[in-house]
């Protein structure tokens, strides 16, 4: 268990300091000796090493575009066999998308 609290401690640390460099090392370390479903976790993203290992390095994020996503998709949900396509496109072109602050993950900007 100890292992594995250190392990997930490092991967947060991968993540919230973008170091995407270090990756492949965690993933070595995880398959090595870690719990099962951590180890499975590791060969998850070993799989698509590239994007991951971009995500953990590169500054720009698809967060933005995946929000205006998700609203339209509950406006879809919230409206599904109630009203005409067109006053679903006037509702999601009309309504206003999130706050700023919450588009930019919490910082201020």
């Amino acid at each position: 268990m100890t292992r594995a609290c250190d392990l997930a401690r490092a991967f947060a640390d991968l993540v919230r300091h973008q170091r995407g460099y270090l990756l492949l090392e965690w993933i070595r370390q995880a398959e090595q000796d870690a719990p099962k479903p951590m180890k499975g976790f590791a060969g998850f993203l070993r799989q698509d090493l590239d994007a991951v290992t971009a995500g953990l390095t590169l500054p720009w994020s698809s967060g933005v575009v995946e929000g205006h996503v998700n609203r339209v998709k509950i406006l879809k949900r919230a409206m599904y066999g109630r009203a005409s396509f067109e006053l679903l496109r006037t509702r999601i072109l009309t309504q206003p998308a999130m706050p700023h602050q919450w588009a930019s993950g919490g910082k201020e900007g």
